[in-house]
């Protein structure tokens, strides 16, 4: 008989434990997250931002009935110096209709019926205008207009509601004149009156509450590679991400360019990143760049570092500080007189190289002596495993930091394999899974990303804080797959492993438990023990020659010599299919022409099931063993490594089992095991908090679980049952289906503290008992 007892011993604390992370990717805030429903409001986007754009993206004439409209952008004696675009709009000839009108995002704007509408801008005129602002459907049928009297020479506020009169998803925002006339505009905004806890300048109510819904402990902000990607002076377009830029009047804050090549307003700023966090009872978790770019190789000096610093200290006073202080005077003036309680900030993303740590080694040293209080946490790179992932644990441990940023995206198979990754990890620095996800938004991904949580529970004693990432996708403005939610201008629903993440983040408690367990121990072993099929040979985007070429079979002595290659601009070649279980590759690598390297192939099956080893690649930047399971890659191991052009590299793969070492020019470059996934029997963890327990048990197999279950704790079972379970590995929600993929709940009630249960096949089950 299975069996498990969940025992009142408590171990680890797991108050923080689950949130969630906002980066600006996918068009997650303008055109997401963030209520503003015009795009490119203020004039600004540029071709910096993204090749396609110009100053008036989004905009288009209204020339009706032989209107004659001229608009363009100008930047003399502008509103804002700190974004000086402004729309001059010059009405020749007032035909039927003339004016401009913004497309909005998306399809259009989305409004409702009866619905609120608020309208501003800033406007000037040399002579009175008379205008018409209006919401229009496609057809220029009017929604909502009023009369707006454009009437000062000189810059001026103007602001009015409108009601809609029907809902439509695809309307635009127009303002016409009659008469001919001139004017500028700048600043052309509408947001619903109906925003997430009717905040100013806040965030679509839809979306927002999806976010609630989750019950997130914390929220890391912004970013994400948008924090680092970037030059190092602050007035740049762009700059690496400075908060300074996102806080005071909206109208002051610079607009910038997205590393996810769009254009941010800065509308949604670090102000609004800590009321979000504050409506939703989230603890906010900003992360900051160190002056140090990886991927423009671009660092501060070390003697210039100060103001780097500065930043992060004075963060912490607009945060934290009284309003005798400069930045919490700021952060009063703005409208929030009492502290946000700031109690963790990272700074660094995902950076790699000795240049990060010597300039975290600086920001740890202030912040420490200056705000004792605040937790730090370091960075452990974009990888779950190599040089550069060891040296960020070890600076971690060095410095004394609180935490250590793990950052990992990898097939479902990989997570069924290092499903006890933690289970040997220190309960010093503790882990912070900062962004983590298989590659889909299928029920099986969601269901295998159950499984893995319930590790990361019960490994509480090392993993302090997680977060499934990225969040949020706009269905039209797609830059990374899978997220959590999609939505597009009127829509929004949570994927599979949104719902999976509910399950989890409502019902978690601020402690683990202790469980022992009968039973349960037939675990099945996936894949092969040895790592067999085609070896291939390629030059990455380059032209190079390959030779010394041989392939030996450490248990047979066969040795295999093979011609030289030459290939020019890319190519790839088979070598030779193999199947024993402990080989050697080797041959010489130099590369004639490119920016990138080689790649070796091998245990190749098809097309999306294979390893490879890449050298010189991502930027020229490391050598990688990655695997691939059905076209899902995951990191095996990763190092710091640069290919050079003319330059001879005598190149080496040794397969022994499942294990993996590469050599380069003689030195071990990378070392890894692609460990087979493990199907266990049952996975579970439990916690608990003053008025319930939460038991979660999650079954990966076809087949049915039965387990009795024992909680010491209470004398009779008073339970909520909440499931996933009934779906097709490869179902999915979308915009027609929102919850396909949704849970179910129903009450479980037993007079002794003892039930049984059979678990479904392919289930994520959560218990909520009262105590």
């Amino acid at each position: 008989m299975n069996k498990i007892t969940i025992t009142d011993n408590k171990k680890a604390s797991m108050d923080d434990f689950y949130g969630i992370f906002f980066e600006d990717i996918n068009h997650a805030a303008d055109g997401g997250l963030y209520g503003e429903m015009i795009r490119n409001r203020a004039f600004e986007f540029s071709p910096m931002d993204n090749q396609s754009y110009h100053a008036l993206t989004a905009w288009k004439r209204i020339e009706e009935g032989g209107a004659r409209v001229s608009a363009y952008v100008s930047n003399t004696n502008p509103f804002s110096k700190k974004n000086p675009n402004y729309l001059v709009l010059e009405i020749r000839d007032a035909g039927e209709r003339a004016g401009i009108k913004n497309l909005g995002f998306n399809c259009g704007l989305a409004v409702k019926e009866n619905a609120e509408y608020i309208f501003s801008c800033y406007a000037r005129a040399d002579k009175s205008c008379s205008v018409t602002v209006s919401i229009d459907d496609a057809y220029g049928k009017s929604i909502a207009a009023k009369e707006l009297n454009i009437e000062s020479t000189e810059w001026k506020k103007y602001s009015f509601t409108l009601t809609a009169s029907e809902t439509n998803s695809t309307s635009v925002l127009a303002i016409t004149a009659k008469t001919a006339c001139k004017f500028c505009l700048d600043f052309v905004s509408l947001f619903p009156t109906e925003t997430f806890k009717s905040r100013e300048n806040g965030m679509r109510k839809d979306i927002a509450e999806m976010l609630a819904n989750l019950t997130p402990k914390f929220m890391r902000f912004p970013g994400g590679c948008l924090i680092h990607d970037g030059t190092l002076n602050a007035d740049d377009r762009n700059s690496m991400y400075r908060w300074k830029n996102t806080v005071g009047d909206i109208t002051e804050r610079p607009a910038r360019r997205n590393n996810w090549r769009y254009n941010q307003s800065l509308g949604l700023g670090y102000y609004e990143y800590f009321l979000f966090c504050e409506d939703i009872g989230a603890k906010p978790l900003p992360v900051l760049p160190a002056g140090y770019n990886p991927h423009m190789e671009q660092a501060a000096p070390l003697d210039e570092m100060q103001e780097w610093i500065d930043d992060a200290l004075d963060l912490i006073e607009f945060a934290n500080g009284d309003t005798s202080t400069k930045w919490g005077k700021l952060r009063a003036d703005m409208g929030h007189s009492e502290p946000f309680g700031l109690e963790y900030l990272a700074i660094g993303n995902e950076e790699v190289g000795q240049g990060f740590w010597d300039r975290y080694n600086l920001f740890h040293k202030a912040i420490r002596e200056k705000h004792p209080e605040i937790k730090l946490i370091n960075s452990a790179g974009p990888f779950p495993s190599g040089g550069e992932f060891e040296r960020g644990h070890n600076n971690a441990r060095k410095n004394g930091s609180d935490f250590v940023d793990e950052h990992y995206y990898t097939s479902p198979e990989w997570l069924l394999a290092n499903h006890h990754r933690y289970d040997n990890y220190p309960d010093s620095p503790k882990i912070f899974l900062g962004e983590y996800a298989s590659w889909g938004n299928t029920y099986y991904n969601a269901l295998i990303e159950a499984a893995y949580m319930t590790g990361l529970e019960n490994n509480a004693h090392a993993v302090g804080l997680a977060c499934y990432a990225p969040l949020l996708a706009n269905a039209d403005y797609v830059n990374w797959q899978p997220d959590m939610i999609w939505f597009d201008n009127h829509r929004v629903y949570g994927s599979a492993n949104y719902y999976v993440q509910k399950m989890f983040m409502n019902n978690t408690g601020n402690t683990l438990l202790e469980t022992e367990t009968e039973g349960l121990s037939n675990s099945i072993t996936l894949g092969s023990p040895v790592i067999s099929g085609d070896i291939e040979l390629e030059a990455d985007r380059c032209s190079a020659d390959f030779y010394d070429i041989k392939i030996t079979d450490m248990v047979s002595g066969d040795v295999k010599k093979f011609d030289s290659l030459s290939f020019k601009n890319g190519g790839k070649v088979k070598l030779d299919t193999v199947s024993s279980e402990h080989y050697k590759v080797e041959f010489t690598a130099k590369r004639a022409f490119g920016d990138t390297g080689f790649r070796l192939i091998f245990g190749k099956t098809d097309e999306k099931n294979l390893i490879q080893w890449f050298i010189g690649g991502w930027q020229n930047q490391d050598t990688e063993v990655n695997a691939q399971v059905d076209g899902r890659g995951s990191c095996l191991d990763h190092n710091i490594f640069s290919v050079m052009t003319g330059r001879d590299y005598k190149l080496c793969l040794e397969i022994n089992g499942r294990e993996i070492t590469t050599f380069i020019n003689g030195k071990t470059a990378n070392t890894a095991v692609d460990r087979q996934p493990v199907m266990e029997e049952l996975y579970y963890t439990a916690s608990c908090d003053e008025e319930n327990i939460y038991i979660k048990a999650v079954n990966v197999r076809d087949t049915d679980v039965t387990a009795q279950i024992c909680v010491e704790a209470v004398e009779k079972i008073s339970a909520t049952v909440t499931e996933l379970s009934g779906y097709n590995m490869d179902d999915m929600n979308d915009f027609d289906n929102p919850e396909k993929v949704s849970p179910k709940t129903k009450t479980l009630t037993a007079d002794g503290n003892t039930f049984d249960y059979t678990f479904p096949p392919q289930s994520v089950t959560v218990f909520t008992v009262k105590r």
